[in-house]
């Protein structure tokens, strides 16, 4: 049913009526988010500025026991920042400053809505470095990487986001402002509470601001990449890679169906023949890089690559790291609905999990092709498929199901950096148990008792 025009004209007053949207047309771009096939229309969608405002428009919302769901850009890809029907949307992306770079205690801060790439480049006018790097790093807020603490390609060597993340700015539930850690390096006064609200998707609290931990920019980076006949000599390979105690900075695969799909999108003269292709990235100081690229070399051509390409210059390695870099635009193109899911496994098991992909897929007549993290078992399974198809979705849904069994026989996770959201919730706790599941529960209870913030994200 329609808000309460009382708490509409409330929000108006609170950030300003250019700032509040009302008609259907004007709120559609907020009903979704990356995820294929979920979407819900809010009722009203309101762009506070600062911190006060945030504040204020939680309050408003208590007060008529309407559901607030945040959102920054909206590149989520489990259906965390999709609306309650005829909710409220708090969208953040006016708050996009960066407030200050300190080169002296290598730290960064920026508002929620500040853009991932806009952090790296901030801290690099300092010769300083942010390492974490999501595929969306270009459109998404930082806001949005610590409520799904996010990963990227570099997070082999480097970490995810809740690695970085020093202090926050929360607004609770009830409305009130809490500030969670501080800049010193090391702080073990009383509960690590900002720790809890990294990864939470906005169902605990709302953040405002953060303060990050950056670091010295790498002086040099080398870029290689290998092809391989099947995925179990790249996976053999990797292995090797890490046995000679080489943390390549990025340790990325495709497989054959994504090869060829990137191909064709990006034309940059990958061997379409291939079964498996490694990009493989070395950053450090420029002997060190030397070395361990050369090692790496020699261990991919030990492990059986066809073919090795090594990165004469920056340039160029932005170019071969465009293969994996152009892996999901490039599988997007071929069908209506692209799905992209996120599971991860011991990386012992990575080459079978793999296996265990294409096999599900054949068995129920679905296009499926994976890439991801070799360096750290996270697979990007992407389903290519027609959601106005119901015989097909079924599938889907029956080869996923299939897959995140798997998973947890292989001791992994149903979602290594995209988070539980909507789409993962269901089994959630099936790979928790009762005992922690229930845990999980209770913080959300304590801190959001009438469950207002995200509502029906994580679990119902």
């Amino acid at each position: 049913m329609p808000l309460d025009e009382s708490m509409i004209a409330e929000f108006r007053s609170a950030v300003g009526p250019e700032h509040v949207l009302t008609s259907p047309e004007d709120t559609l771009p907020y009903g979704f988010d990356g995820t294929a096939t979920l979407r819900c229309s809010p009722g009203v969608v309101v762009f506070p500025g600062n911190t006060a405002e945030v504040a204020e428009c939680v309050r408003i919302a208590g007060r008529y026991g309407a559901p607030v769901v945040t959102r920054g850009s909206g590149t989520g890809l489990s259906g965390g920042s999709v609306p309650v029907k005829d909710g409220v949307v708090l969208c953040l992306v006016r708050m996009d400053a960066i407030l200050e770079v300190d080169p002296r205690n290598l730290t960064l801060r920026a508002q929620c809505g500040a853009i991932t790439l806009k952090v790296d480049e901030a801290a690099a006018a300092h010769g300083l470095f942010y390492p974490p790097d999501p595929g969306s790093l270009k459109i998404s807020t930082i806001g949005g990487n610590v409520a799904e603490n996010s990963g990227g390609l570099r997070g082999l060597k480097y970490g995810v986001t809740r690695d970085y993340v020093m202090a926050l700015e929360v607004v609770l539930p009830d409305g009130s402002i809490a500030k969670l850690g501080n800049g010193c390096v090391k702080d073990v006064a009383g509960y690590s509470l900002k720790d809890l609200f990294i990864g939470s998707e906005g169902t605990l609290g709302i953040v405002t601001e953060v303060l990050l931990k950056v670091l010295p920019r790498p002086a040099a980076r080398k870029t290689m990449l290998a092809t391989f006949e099947d995925m179990e000599s790249a996976a053999k390979a990797v292995s090797a890679i890490i046995a000679a105690k080489i943390i390549p900075c990025t340790l990325e695969f495709l497989d054959g169906m994504t090869v060829r799909c990137v191909e064709e999108y990006a034309g940059i003269g990958l061997p379409v023949d291939c079964g498996a292709l490694l990009l493989m990235e070395t950053d450090g100081h420029p002997a060190a890089v030397e070395d361990e690229a050369a090692c790496m070399v020699e261990i991919v051509r030990e492990h059986g690559a066809h073919e090795i390409r090594t990165a004469k210059d920056a340039e160029e390695g932005l170019k071969l790291a465009s293969a994996r870099r152009s892996a999901f635009s490039a599988l997007a193109r071929v069908r209506p609905t692209t799905i992209l899911e996120d599971v991860t496994v011991p990386r012992s098991a990575l080459a079978e999990m793999v296996a265990y992909i294409a096999a599900v897929a054949a068995k129920h007549g679905l296009m499926v092709g994976t890439f991801g993290h070799m360096g750290d078992g996270n697979l990007h399974p992407t389903f290519l498929t027609d959601e106005r198809n119901a015989d097909e979705m079924e599938r889907v849904h029956l080869a996923l199901e299939e897959i995140v069994a798997k998973t947890l026989a292989l001791g992994g996770t149903i979602t290594g950096e995209h988070g539980v959201g909507l789409a993962k919730k269901m089994w959630l706790k099936r790979q928790m148990g009762d005992a922690s599941y229930e845990l999980m529960k209770l913080v959300k209870a304590s801190l959001d008792p009438r469950g207002l913030l995200n509502p029906g994200k994580i679990f119902d």
